[in-house]
């Protein structure tokens, strides 16, 4: 597939094996952790029958992954990416294996499974932190828009496998099989990490765990108003148009789909993605990076009002969440890239730490606000009116910031060397 033309570039994965076994390592964890997210929101609703209740799943997760957002980042710049890796995800394991034997017969309490959620979400953020910051590293700086369009297909093919299938055991085995299946996927996702060559630390940086390293982070951000444009655009777009906690409701109730179609609406926007990811050869001829993350968010919106409009017939709906999955696709890509590009290998890992804390943070906001809505007016008017919101807000965003929109892809950047050995 030719850099230049439609399709994704596969260089990354041809001219860097560090990076095909990163590829893969997160194809697999991903394709586990995406029923995951799948089976909590669900298993709650089926103890509470209430969207509200899934809301506050997204907020009791929100404190724990801002704290691992500030705190987690300065782990993948003191030591070993590759280690905080292996020793997140051992985590993770234990985490999904805890949720699955509290999910048979739905024996445990709604409480039990907010506390799991809240400590692997913290956890996953800062594994997610560690591996951000480690992909700069192993390819190099003009490929990496192509490497991330890589990352996005396995995401999206993950986000579309990993909710359709949960979506089928749950409904011929049980919510707890489930999360056994993401336990089993780390497995083979620890061996590829083991094969990955060691990451360490950058030669003569120190870096503070005590309480100076969440200001150290925040102090970093507020001095780079593309920074805060970025994970801006970001949180207006989850909090006001991620309608993902009214899944069940509008699967159940609402639209009367059923179980095996509530995973149908789960893994639309990852349909549409994982199709504009495949056709991404464009994206390393953007130059304006910055206003095709505006753009693309205000496809996202109006497309997800849309689906709020038309739902009732299924492949109309889907159709709409897949395009905005694909407009979703383009704004990850260059926010990823323009993060990545533009700050310093010594910074990485707290600045990706504080993109992942917005990047999981802001959906479980949006599962707050799309419950609350949902539960004053109904399921439907919380889409709609979330999508409408999420137009306005980008727009006042862009017009807010001048520097993001004329934002051209950035300069090289010095970056210090890492200690070896």
């Amino acid at each position: 597939m030719s850099s230049g033309g439609l399709f994704v570039d596969i260089t990354p994965i041809r001219r860097s094996r560090d990076f095909r076994l990163l590829w893969l390592c997160q194809f697999v964890s991903w394709s586990g952790r995406q029923t995951v997210l799948v089976a909590m929101p669900y298993q709650v609703y089926i103890l509470t029958h209430s969207s509200f209740a899934v809301g506050l799943l997204g907020l009791i997760q929100v404190g724990p992954i801002i704290v691992a957002g500030l705190y987690g980042g300065a782990l993948a710049d003191k030591f070993d990416r590759r280690r905080v890796q292996l020793v997140s995800k051992t985590v993770l394991a234990l985490g999904s294996i805890a949720l699955a034997i509290g999910a048979i017969h739905l024996q445990a309490p709604v409480a039990v499974v907010f506390v799991l959620a809240a400590v692997c979400s913290a956890t996953w953020a800062i594994d997610q932190a560690a591996r951000a910051a480690t992909m700069p590293r192993l390819v190099s700086r003009e490929l990496l828009p192509s490497a991330m369009s890589l990352m996005q297909v396995t995401f999206q093919t993950a986000s579309i496998g990993g909710p359709a299938l949960c979506g089928l055991i749950i409904a011929t085995a049980g919510v707890a099989w489930a999360y056994a299946f993401d336990a089993v996927a780390y497995f083979p996702v620890v061996a590829l990490l083991l094969l990955l060559s060691p990451q360490p630390a950058v030669e003569g940086h120190h870096v503070s765990l005590s309480w100076r390293a969440p200001a150290e982070a925040i102090r970093y951000v507020r001095g780079h108003r593309l920074l805060v444009g970025l994970f801006s655009a970001d949180l207006i777009a989850m909090i006001f148009g991620m309608p993902t906690a009214v899944f069940p409701a509008l699967a159940l109730t609402a639209f009367g789909y059923g179980p095996t179609a509530l995973g149908l609406l789960y893994a639309a926007p990852a349909a549409g993605a994982l199709i504009g990811s495949v056709l991404s050869g464009w994206v390393r001829r953007v130059s304006r990076q910055g206003m095709a993350v505006f753009v693309a968010i205000a496809v996202w919106g109006l497309a997800i009002a849309a689906f709020g409009l038309t739902g009732r017939v299924l492949w109309i709906g889907l159709a709409f969440l897949a395009i905005a999955g694909a407009a979703d696709l383009v704004s990850a890509i260059f926010r990823s890239t323009i993060l990545q590009l533009s700050i310093p290998d010594t910074m990485r890992g707290r600045m990706s730490a504080f993109h992942s804390m917005v990047t999981t943070s802001g959906p479980r906001l949006g599962d707050l606000e799309a419950g609350a809505v949902a539960a004053l007016v109904n399921p439907v008017f919380s889409v709609v009116s979330g999508g409408i919101a999420c137009v306005v807000g980008i727009g006042l965003l862009a017009a807010l910031l001048p520097q993001m929109r004329a934002q051209r892809a950035s300069a090289e950047v010095s970056v210090p060397r890492p200690v070896v050995g």
